[in-house]
């Protein structure tokens, strides 16, 4: 049979060749979690702790005053009536059908998560905000971080640290944390230049124009970032229950092997019921804060 033309099929790498990167970069990564696994895994133990305090904290806790702390909370947040009437009416469903304990654990995973996000995205949108050379290298990281398959970031994590909660804690941020860093960047470059040259006028440093003015006028569009970050890190939970991290994603994976209908919904709401009383109540705080930020008389 004669040889295929270079003008029918593209030409391809000699298929050894390729095989032998494979094995080479492959090599070089597992040579590289046996040397500094450990290393990692013990710089990451303090989270650790705190997630799983937080966690027995939640579970520990009487049903009623966890219901009442959250219901707390959300009046606090939003101070609406029907919007804390609706989450803690949705709570309470939770509880009656059996689902309480898996969404303590989702939603001590969702904030230890989220606060991450926060405390490393907000100063990172910080400096590219400030610099052009910081915003023109992270901006392509940040690109293949959101367009990056969810299940890819589970296959460096999973070989680096093995299954359990601090690899699906570092899939979920890695996988949540670009909203946060683009819309706090965008947030603080929107502020208008006129605002800062009077703030400059009155004699404010650098730190107290990027403080007193630039993050307050940016609030809201940080705020959209944060809200997303928290959808992302929700979205990931299930994909996170593969490798371990115990919560409603377990459950929702085990309905789709073993084919149960009424068990993946059940769940599957209670995440769509996480995700409305996140998604309300960060909104609901943002716009009370911008109305406060507004009457105040700020610059």
């Amino acid at each position: 049979m004669a040889e295929k033309s270079w003008l029918q099929d593209f030409p391809q790498m000699d298929r050894g060749d390729l095989i032998g990167i494979r094995k080479t970069l492959d090599g070089a990564y597992r040579s590289f979690s046996r040397e500094f696994g450990d290393t990692i895994e013990a710089f990451f133990d303090p989270l650790l702790r705190f997630l799983v305090w937080f966690e027995q904290l939640l579970l520990q806790s009487p049903w009623w005053l966890v219901l009442g702390a959250i219901t707390a909370m959300v009046w606090l947040a939003s101070r609406s009536w029907k919007l804390t009437t609706g989450i803690t009416l949705a709570m309470v469903a939770i509880g009656y059908f059996g689902m309480w304990d898996n969404t303590m654990r989702t939603l001590s995973m969702i904030t230890v998560c989220t606060v991450m996000a926060i405390i490393l995205g907000i100063p990172i949108g910080i400096f590219m905000a400030r610099s052009d050379r910081v915003q023109s290298t992270v901006t392509p990281i940040l690109d293949v971080m959101q367009t990056m398959p969810a299940f890819v970031y589970l296959i460096p994590v999973v070989m680096l640290l093995g299954i359990g909660k601090v690899p699906g804690l570092i899939a979920v941020i890695i996988y949540a944390i670009p909203p946060v860093i683009r819309l706090t960047n965008l947030g603080i470059r929107l502020v208008d230049k006129e605002v800062l040259e009077a703030a400059s006028a009155y004699g404010a440093s650098s730190t107290q124009r990027l403080f007193g003015v630039q993050l307050p006028l940016a609030m809201p569009t940080i705020m959209a970032g944060i809200n997303q970050t928290i959808m992302m890190a929700l979205a990931m939970v299930v994909i996170a229950s593969m490798i371990g991290v115990k919560g409603l994603g377990q459950p929702v994976l085990k309905s789709i092997t073993n084919q149960y209908f009424t068990l993946g919904l059940l769940n599957g709401l209670a995440i769509v019921a996480l995700a409305i009383m996140f998604d309300r109540v960060s909104q609901a705080w943002a716009k009370r804060s911008q109305k406060h930020l507004g009457g105040t008389g700020h610059v």
